[in-house]
């Protein structure tokens, strides 16, 4: 059984930073490409940031040069360094693995950027 598990959201004032982390289970980790995604109230979901099992990384123009995507297969965790956050950044973070098949989804953590 495959579980995803997302922490770290909150709220955060313009500027400020919060890391994501999700911690996989039920996967080979090392072999899985793994993502994060956004999703704001009456917006289709978007591609943040993902990284390869090789660890190449991939982002959003939106976000290039703020977030960081990482991971550490010994801990089957990804996470996300969000810094510079800024109001348009508001929205549930969703973790995603993908492997030659179906791509598995965390439940998601809110994130609010708000002064």
């Amino acid at each position: 059984q495959v579980q995803l598990v997302e922490s770290g959201g909150g709220l955060v004032q313009p500027g400020g930073s919060l890391r994501l982390s999700c911690a996989a289970s039920g996967i080979t980790f090392s072999i899985y490409a793994m993502g994060w995604y956004r999703q704001a109230p009456g917006k289709q979901r978007e591609l943040v940031a993902n990284i390869a099992s090789s660890g190449t990384t991939n982002y959003a123009g939106s976000v290039q040069g703020r977030f960081t995507i990482s991971r550490d297969n010994a801990k089957n965790t990804v996470y996300l360094q969000m810094n510079s956050l800024k109001a348009e950044d508001t929205a549930v973070y969703f973790c995603s693995a993908s492997f030659l098949g179906p791509i598995y989804w965390g439940q998601g953590t809110q994130v609010t950027v708000s002064s």
